[in-house]
């Protein structure tokens, strides 16, 4: 399935102190506010595509300073008048790192880390001119997924079994493997209390360029039968973009160093919930009609339509990663109408060419233009 390119997230002592000893107590608080405060000096690897503008965005506002580090050649489509503050190295994570070579930063942001020799060598380059590594990773560590509760402690993917059924399969083995491989190589240089690491879910928002999430925005804006995929108990997961890149900026100020899931919502939601609430970002009537087999979406051209994946095989448990341990150091989720009305107005802005928007909203096999027709037949089937 295509779903696979896609893949692939206290200051405790401090107050005891102050109350055992008052005057102590009250300078350690004193020096902990300091230390939370501090201006930062941040190098992102990466930083036009999709997640790094808004991690450059919510870092400049909270008063630290940015470098990226960039071929030089991708043009952000959200935050564009940013990048005149940040600085800008321009090199090559294949073969010139030339530009990283004199720098110090307190902390590395490694979103472009795609290949595991990138992040061994970017790793060991700065492992002496950097406090931390911030490695973005991603749920895909734990495919196949096939746990009701995947945690940070779930094993995770090193190496591809010796036969692998399709070709989706193994890229879905793949991007597992070089996430996992990439983690440990950051871990390596910088040891685990040096290194953090995001794992988030299928991430949307402004400035998304995979086209796995705008369905919902474009559909739920216009009236009529809406096509809900799914049984009534499937789960989903998702992530606002934003949310990801602020939780990643905040563990960095307060070194919060580990592992984390980084998937939304808060609580446990069904994928009828997901639309239901969804919807409420547009004041239009729709009716929304759930197909609950999956042999006929699958037929239909829906083998799957993010946030929903089918909860079988070896993704069973693609929408069950455990956010607990995220929630606790500080992630924080927007609400679902506010991320949809969000997207959809970045979509129709100038940051989207018609072309753009005419590939995805007119493609002839595409959910858009073929949904009602879907729709009608499994009605038809079910009278």
């Amino acid at each position: 399935m295509e779903n696979s390119k896609s893949r692939r997230n206290f200051i405790k002592k401090g107050l005891a102190a102050s109350v055992a000893i008052p005057f102590l107590g009250s300078s350690l608080l004193a020096c902990d506010a300091k230390e939370k405060s501090k201006k930062l000096k941040i190098l992102i690897l990466g930083g036009t595509s999709f997640l790094g503008p808004h991690q450059i965005a919510y870092a400049l506002k909270r008063g630290h300073s940015v470098s990226i580090f960039t071929r030089g050649k991708t043009q952000p489509t959200v935050h564009k008048e940013l990048f005149d503050k940040v600085e800008h190295l321009v090199g090559d994570r294949n073969n010139n790192l030339k530009a990283l070579e004199n720098g110090k930063w307190d902390v590395v942001i490694d979103n472009s880390g795609r290949r595991v020799q990138w992040t061994k060598d970017t790793a060991e380059l700065l492992k002496d001119k950097v406090n931390y590594y911030l490695y973005t990773s991603s749920t895909g560590v734990y495919y196949p997924y096939l746990g009701n509760h995947i945690t940070e402690d779930t094993k995770t993917l090193t190496e591809e079994p010796a036969v692998i059924e399709n070709e989706d399969e193994k890229l879905e083995y793949w991007y597992g493997v070089m996430k996992t491989n990439s983690e440990n190589a950051a871990i390596k240089a910088f040891g685990k209390d040096r290194t953090i690491i995001a794992r988030p879910t299928y991430m949307f928002g402004p400035g998304d360029k995979t086209n796995r999430f705008i369905h919902w925005p474009v559909r739920l804006a216009k009236e009529g039968k809406v096509l809900v995929p799914g049984k009534k108990e499937d789960l989903v997961q998702y992530a606002d973009v934003r949310d990801v890149a602020e939780f990643m900026i905040r563990l960095a100020e307060t070194k919060t160093t580990g592992k984390f899931n980084i998937a939304g919502p808060k609580s446990a939601q069904t994928m009828l919930d997901f639309v239901t609430e969804a919807h409420t970002a547009f004041d239009v009537k729709n009716e929304l009609i759930q197909i609950n087999d999956y042999n006929f979406l699958q037929n239909n051209g829906v083998p799957y339509l993010v946030s929903w994946i089918p909860p079988i095989g070896k993704n069973y448990g693609s929408s069950r990663a455990a956010n607990t341990k995220a929630i606790a150091a500080g992630l924080t989720f927007r609400d679902l109408k506010t991320s949809v009305k969000d997207m959809y107005n970045w979509w129709y802005s100038d940051a989207i060419t018609q072309e753009q928007r005419n590939q995805f909203e007119k493609n002839p096999k595409g959910v858009l233009v073929n949904e009602q027709e879907i729709i009608k037949k499994w009605e038809e089937q079910n009278k």
